[in-house]
């Protein structure tokens, strides 16, 4: 009976804790478009995980997850930096005017600043995320984003 009890209070003391981390959930706007989620992970650090949609030349959507450290606070300025992956699927037209599906798979970089609103749960943030392409494509620079997330 004692290590039931234990073990339920452990479980409660889990999930108390993991509903305790910040998260925020927004958008990203760059090249075409990104639905942004972020999850603290008990410090500083922060797991983002994006679903983006590209429009124009190369129709298709795509997945990128980037572990990022904090590498500074400046007030209510954040700084960070990390390491990810993206991987996705999209549409392009050949020469001879035909469309063509392709995947994508690439490693990243992200590097970037967040504003939190004081009195309001929003964050506002600026950041590059260079690409090197491993499916073709070479290494992408054109990253920038500007995000706006809710903090909850």
């Amino acid at each position: 009976m004692k290590k039931l009890i234990v073990l339920v209070l452990s479980l409660l003391a889990f999930a108390a804790s993991a509903s305790a981390q910040s998260k925020a959930i927004g958008v990203r706007i760059c090249y075409g478009a990104e639905v942004s989620y972020q999850h603290y992970l008990g410090g500083e650090n922060f797991l983002e995980a994006d679903l983006g949609f590209n429009g124009g030349a190369a129709n298709g959507f795509y997945l990128t997850g980037v572990y990022n450290f904090n590498i500074g606070n400046s007030g209510d300025f954040n700084f960070y930096a990390g390491p990810g992956a993206q991987l996705g699927v999209y549409n392009y037209r050949r020469e001879d005017n035909t469309v063509a599906s392709n995947f994508g798979l690439a490693i990243v970089g992200q590097v970037g600043c967040e504003y939190a609103i004081p009195g309001v749960p929003l964050g506002i943030s600026l950041d590059w995320r260079p690409a090197i392409f491993l499916t073709g494509g070479g290494f992408g620079w054109e990253g920038f984003g500007l995000g706006i997330r809710y903090r909850f």
